[in-house]
């Protein structure tokens, strides 16, 4: 089969969908299929083509960045000249969702359907009657989770045409034991650990959690890099929590699996519907940790199942967060048992292989349509 993918970026540039999109294609490849990735170049102004592990990884020259959106005019003359059996869009990307719209490649398309469009509310108003088009003609949509469909005012109407399909990740690799690494970060941040993994930005719900650490007798890490780090860094000293509060930035793939296993909770208190999954909560789970998430009528709390594989709270809600901590930290069997559950789910319902089969499966479906 030969399959075309089509997003703004690609791996080395750091994010949930970029990861997702990398993890599918490279699994797909390994598989024997002819898998293309068309995105834009980060570096500017040149298109370039080259092989990453079995995938060929179309850069197409970017121009500029207008609203979290690569433009590039080189995109769609590119995409023209492909001969995909079949199209996949990872959605949210103008660029490329008006060009398929306007070629139609391949013999079938199909979209993941990762988040509404939820801070540009103005282009949203100019790109919404072309949204509305472009997922009747897409011959399957693939949201994340099932109450996303429920919860996006454009998935509603095109509830029909969609089959849930689940971000999913390697599962073995936060399950391989790294002793060494999990006692040296022991000895240097005191237990117990709580832990958040992501990009810092606006709708991750990092506020109230640095907020809900002045009542909260345990160490934060956070990790990952992004337009929040400093303001929330500036904010853990006015609280009087800079202390038990370690921002760590960017670590390595490698060095990732270590603390998450040296955590007793992992975090992610999201707080508007821009976190629309979560991948990081995938990999908090197959490192068997219970989670705490908040409740955003997206994929996190159906990833997440309140009272069985962590607990669930509202969102913004201070309080309630620290209450959520307080009450998991106060009981290692229900933590343990939480962390059981949660990593059962990950194996069965997450775990890279799955996903694949379920896309192979959507695949055949539209193509033999």
């Amino acid at each position: 089969m030969n399959i075309l993918h089509i997003y703004k970026d690609y791996h080395p540039v750091m994010g949930g969908i970029e990861n997702h999109l990398r993890w599918l294609a490279e699994a797909q490849a390994a598989r024997g299929h002819r898998v293309s990735v068309l995105v834009t170049n980060p570096s500017g102004m040149e298109t370039t083509i080259q092989e990453e592990h079995g995938v060929r990884v179309i850069r197409a020259a970017r121009i500029t960045t207008v609203a979290s959106t690569p433009i590039s005019f080189s995109l769609p003359a590119i995409l023209f000249r492909e001969d995909p059996d079949i199209v996949h869009l990872h959605f949210p990307y103008p660029v490329g969702e008006l060009s398929q719209w306007l070629f139609r490649r391949g013999r079938a398309s199909v979209m993941t359907y990762h988040s509404d469009i939820v801070r540009q509310a103005s282009f949203l108003r100019l790109y919404g009657p072309f949204l509305r088009r472009i997922l009747h003609q897409v011959d399957r949509i693939l949201p994340t989770s099932e109450p996303y469909i429920q919860s996006s005012p454009w998935l509603r109407p095109v509830a029909h045409k969609c089959t849930v399909v689940p971000l999913a990740i390697h599962v073995n690799r936060f399950q391989k034991a790294m002793p060494r690494r999990v006692a040296s970060i022991h000895r240097h941040y005191p237990r117990p650990l709580l832990l958040f993994v992501g990009r810092l930005r606006y709708y991750k719900g990092l506020d109230y959690l640095i907020q809900a650490m002045r009542n909260i007798d345990a160490t934060l890490i956070i990790i990952g890099g992004g337009p929040e780090a400093a303001r929330l860094g500036t904010m853990s000293y006015e609280l009087g929590v800079a202390h038990k509060v370690h921002f760590l930035g960017d670590i390595s793939d490698e060095l990732l699996p270590a603390y998450y296993q040296a955590a007793d909770i992992f975090i992610l208190p999201s707080s508007h519907r821009s976190e629309a999954f979560g991948i990081v909560l995938l990999e908090a789970m197959a490192a068997g940790l219970p989670l705490i998430t908040t409740e955003l009528g997206t994929g996190t709390s159906w990833v997440n199942q309140d009272g069985v594989t962590g607990l669930v709270v509202p969102p913004r809600d201070v309080k309630a967060l620290a209450a959520a901590i307080q009450r998991l930290l106060s009981n290692d069997e229900m933590r343990r048992a939480m962390g059981a559950r949660a990593l059962a789910r990950a194996r069965a319902e997450f775990d890279l292989p799955v996903l694949v089969e379920r896309v192979t499966a959507v695949y055949e479906r539209v193509l033999n349509t």
